[in-house]
């Protein structure tokens, strides 16, 4: 049957998530089984955007039933932005813990390095590599989603590793 593993990429306004479905095996090939995002409308009160990311990804958790979850590890570069997503993924740690799920956390030079060979890999170059891996015709979009992909392809592989 294989292993379901879930990417999810955080944030506020955005949360970027991609389903896999790995094999039992290294002969078996990955798919896809789905892609998307969880929004929050921008004018919402911060407690209401935090509830339906709550909402959603119980939602998301049902509808993909994960063996394992990957999540993007914090990576401070804009402070501003950086408290409402660190809040975010605050919540989706939460979900995690009460659906007793297991998860791993990459940083995106890990992601970059494990899908690339290269830590330092434009955004394009990782999205590439979903697409090739994935043998999909076009890569994910929008761009959260391709991250949330790309994280649970880092799983996959470090599992084989």
């Amino acid at each position: 049957m294989g292993q379901r593993i879930l990417g999810l990429d955080p944030g506020l306004a955005i949360v970027g998530f991609g389903a896999l479905l790995c094999p039992d095996s290294r002969q078996g090939s990955l798919e896809l089984l789905d892609f998307g995002v969880i929004s929050t409308p921008a004018g919402a009160e911060i407690g209401d955007r935090l509830e339906t990311i709550y909402q959603d990804l119980h939602q998301l958790i049902d509808l993909v039933q994960p063996d394992a979850v990957a999540v993007e590890k914090l990576f401070f570069y804009r402070m501003g932005n950086t408290i409402a997503v660190a809040q975010a993924r605050g919540v989706l740690m939460l979900v995690l813990r009460q659906r007793r799920l297991p998860y791993c956390e990459f940083t995106p030079a890990q992601v970059k390095q494990a899908l690339t060979g290269y830590g330092n890999a434009p955004k394009l170059a990782v999205q590439e590599a979903v697409q090739r891996e994935l043998r999909l015709d076009a890569i994910p979009r929008p761009d959260d989603a391709a991250d949330a992909v790309a994280l649970a392809l880092t799983a996959w592989f470090q599992q084989l590793a």
